[in-house]
């Protein structure tokens, strides 16, 4: 199961989920945990479209206030705990969510983006410009080619799988919510969804919008 609750007003939804999720439980047992994928409030450079993979910018002012919102949506869930990335425009946006939440932070260094290398902090349309041949492939086949200095997908999905697995198994009853980066959490839809991840670029979550996916670890399969 996963869902996008796109809609801010949607706490009326996950009654509704939550009912269905619960069903789903006892039909299938009880070893899905229920996990709440989060991406990052907005950054500057989200704003000026540069990749940010590993360097650690910070939110911007609306970054803060979609954290805020959200925040406030989130406040009944009971999360049995929150994990986030390390870096700031993640963690910040989990800082937040904890204030109304009340649980303590979790980092988890395996939740960070995928690693941009030689690209990190150019545009995409420069990329684009610069790199024409190795876009061209890496659109095509981005599970094995990699950015140069920078990871692939495969090795993105290997250490994002193996964190989100971990965490399953230690609160099986969940919620949990999970924040953390743009490619790093279509990774999750998508092994989650049974999709291609060859496919990922097209499931990437918008900024501070909650996903929530039902996780069984150790059963989804790496290609």
């Amino acid at each position: 199961m996963s869902l996008s609750l796109l809609r801010l007003g949607f706490l009326s939804d996950y009654v509704s989920i939550k009912t269905s999720v619960q069903s789903a439980k006892i039909n299938e047992g009880s070893n899905m945990t229920e996990l709440w994928l989060v991406r990052h409030g907005e950054t500057i450079w989200n704003q000026e479209g540069r990749l940010q993979g590993s360097i650690d910018i910070e939110l911007n002012e609306n970054g803060v206030e979609q954290a805020r919102q959200l925040a406030l949506k989130l406040k009944e869930v009971k999360f049995q705990s929150i994990f986030s990335s390390p870096l700031k425009r993640a963690l910040k946006t989990a800082e937040i969510i904890a204030t109304q939440t009340g649980q303590t932070v979790q980092i988890d260094e395996r939740l960070v983006e995928v690693r941009m290398g030689e690209w990190e902090g150019m545009r995409s349309v420069d990329i684009r410009r610069q790199f024409p041949d190795l876009v061209a492939r890496r659109d095509a086949d981005p599970l094995h080619v990699p950015v140069p200095g920078g990871e692939n997908v495969l090795q993105l999905a290997v250490r994002v799988k193996k964190a989100i697995d971990e965490i399953a198994a230690r609160y099986p009853a969940g919620p949990v919510l999970i924040v953390s980066h743009g490619l790093s959490l279509a990774a999750v839809i998508c092994l989650v969804r049974d999709i291609s991840l060859n496919e990922v670029f097209r499931h990437i979550p918008e900024n501070a919008t909650p996903t929530i996916v039902e996780w069984i670890p150790g059963q989804v399969v790496l290609p």
